[in-house]
């Protein structure tokens, strides 16, 4: 069968050259044989790897197109929400105009799925996830985007915020969150009964943030787990940042491990500093799948982030201590691979996936993770999406 296309003169992470044939935005063939093709494309030696997937971003909060803005102090998670409020009452700029030039920049930098939470309270009601929503359409050549309708303020403290989400499901938002059940609604059960019962309700899948540190943390994700097993959700709920993880002693951890694997609970961190972050290799070797993304990018949360997941990756190396390698390689399927199969994506690169993948000019994803070079030739199903110098 004549391929589309082919894109030849590529290295593959294990060493060896060849090509990738391409037909109707799927993976045809890789490996050495080259077939023939209506079209090619001269990968000039570059190394080629799965695209990059970004598992907790949101696209509603960006500042980006914007003059800078100056942080505004706040040293918990509550006064951080009233400083975004605060700010997200001052904005002219659109959700839509703001998250798309975000999409373009992750897209240029060689993403090609994503996971966005959207905030749903009683101030904003669901105007950030129709926006979203218009751009997951406007977008899908480039970006495979997945919805979170987050609590951002609260369910308990907002009333009126557990409707609204249930609304946001029924609107399209693909799963439902939570924030710290106990630091900010001061209601475990309570708070929990409500996300878990909307997910069951509607049958999707569950992202919750948790900050809340230490024992208390430890005993939420515990709580969580419980619920995803009595409710048969195993896989279809992850927890994001979960710094209690971090913090913990041999028994604790061992045992809250050793339940998130049996719920089969995600847990994505952004290997922040300073607060404490999840060890990577201890959960993975607990059967815990971990990965990763860039949460806040631009926005009243952090005048840092730009998106770059592959500096991510080097952050991650760098919070733990990883050189090799091997650490390395653990690293990118951090944003690749591991966050690709949590929001329900085909990973890797084999015969009939998406043909989303990037091409590179370093010899390793070793080097990859190292060096992070500009150039990057992004390809989203099978389609060069890169941008033209310029644009």
């Amino acid at each position: 069968m004549r391929a589309e296309l082919l894109i030849e003169n590529i290295r593959f992470p294990d060493g060896t050259s060849g090509a990738v044939a391409v037909s109707q935005g799927r993976i045809q063939s890789l490996g050495p044989e080259v077939l023939a093709a209506s079209r090619s494309f001269d990968g000039e030696g570059a190394l080629i790897l799965p695209g990059l997937v970004d598992g907790h971003v949101h696209l509603d909060k960006t500042l980006i197109g914007l003059p800078f803005i100056p942080h505004i102090p706040g040293d918990t998670v509550g006064k951080r929400i009233e400083a975004e409020k605060h700010l997200r009452r001052t904005i002219d700029v659109p959700v839509e105009t703001r998250g798309a030039l975000l999409i373009e920049k992750l897209s240029a930098q060689g993403t090609v799925a994503l996971r966005s939470h959207v905030d749903i309270d009683t101030e904003i009601g669901l105007m950030g996830l129709e926006a979203e929503l218009a751009l997951k359409e406007r977008y899908r050549h480039l970006m495979d985007i997945q919805i979170v309708a987050f609590p951002q303020s609260g369910i308990l403290r907002d009333p009126g915020t557990a409707d609204l989400l249930n609304a946001a499901i029924e609107a399209g938002a693909d799963l439902v969150g939570g924030l710290d059940p106990a630091g900010i609604d001061g209601d475990v059960s309570g708070h929990l009964d409500i996300v878990f019962d909307i997910a069951g309700k509607h049958g999707v899948g569950i992202d919750l943030h948790l900050h809340d540190a230490g024992a208390l943390g430890a005993f939420e994700l515990r709580q969580i787990a419980e619920r995803t097993l009595a409710l048969g959700l195993n896989g279809r709920v992850a927890v994001s940042h979960a710094f209690c993880l971090g913090e913990l002693d041999a028994f604790d951890f061992d045992l809250t491990a050793s339940l998130l694997a049996k719920a089969d609970i995600a847990i994505m961190t952004t290997a922040p500093g300073p607060v404490p972050m999840p060890p990577v290799k201890p959960l993975q070797a607990a059967g815990v799948r971990v990965f990763s993304g860039s949460d806040n990018i631009r926005d009243a949360w952090s005048p840092f982030g730009n998106g770059d997941l592959l500096e991510r990756a080097a952050i991650v190396c760098d919070r733990q201590d990883y050189r090799s390698d091997e650490d390395l390689e653990l690293a990118f399927a951090l944003v690749s691979d591991a966050p690709s199969q949590v929001i329900g994506r085909p990973s890797g690169m084999t015969v009939g996936a998406p043909a989303d993948f990037i091409l590179l000019p370093v010899r390793s994803i070793g080097e990859a993770v190292a060096e992070r070079p500009a150039k990057r030739t992004v390809f989203k199903r099978g389609v060069n999406v890169t941008p033209v110098a310029g644009d």
